[in-house]
């Protein structure tokens, strides 16, 4: 038996990973960013086959790292982890750095970034597991801490995309019968639904600051299903 709300007890960070070169770059959201050797430093990321970077960091053979500031934006957390690069450039807009390996390296809220040359692609199933040779490092904001995805998840009330590795379908969790209806609420400007039973706190309950995680909308402009 599987108990998938003990998943959820698994301590993540949340990065912008790219790839690609200045004429066809993109980026997606991931929180499976993790060191795997020491000497030489290797890190691993993984990737959904069905993610247009995937095919990047194939083709390129090499992929970069931006570390996400705590209090990172609705609108770049939005656009790299609930848009689709192969229906919009994500990067268009953002602040983006080439670096020493040509790969796009997000700026807009990162504290640090990391470019990495791919040694060895592992197919994992549903996700590629790119594994990288650490090439270039450098530090934006030593005082900033990072975002972490528990923090994403307490404070921001967001959810992992279904293409994330630590993507839980809601109806696995176990689910607490206290009586309460709950209800959706719309976000007018993305579409995005706030489901009162699926994340567990009721809308009038959010903070007065709270903003849509897709889009960056406001509490208050929220539609009431």
């Amino acid at each position: 038996m599987i108990n998938y709300d003990s998943l959820l007890k698994i301590s993540y960070g949340l990065y912008v990973v790219c790839s690609g070169t200045k004429e066809k770059g993109n980026g997606y959201i991931s929180n499976t960013v993790f060191q795997v050797t020491s000497d030489p430093p290797r890190f691993a990321t993984c990737c959904n086959k069905d993610n247009h970077t995937a095919g990047l960091i194939q083709s390129s053979g090499q992929f970069s790292v931006s570390v996400l500031r705590e209090d990172a934006s609705a609108g770049t957390i939005g656009t790299f982890g609930f848009k689709s690069g192969k229906d919009a450039d994500k990067l268009e807009g953002m602040d983006v750095r080439y670096g020493e390996t040509g790969v796009p390296i997000v700026m807009n809220d990162a504290i640090a970034f990391l470019e990495f040359k791919v040694e060895e692609t592992l197919d994992v199933g549903t996700h590629l597991m790119f594994i990288g040779k650490l090439v270039v490092a450098e530090v934006l904001d030593p005082d900033a801490d990072p975002l972490t995805y528990l923090h994403y998840r307490r404070h921001k009330k967001g959810v992992a995309p279904k293409n994330a590795p630590t993507y839980i379908d809601k109806s696995k969790l176990e689910k607490k019968s206290d009586g309460v209806e709950y209800g959706k609420y719309e976000c007018p400007a993305c579409g995005y639904i706030y489901d009162e039973e699926k994340e567990g706190v009721k809308f009038d309950d959010l903070p007065d600051d709270w903003e849509c995680p897709v889009c960056g909308e406001e509490k208050s402009e929220f539609i009431k299903l």
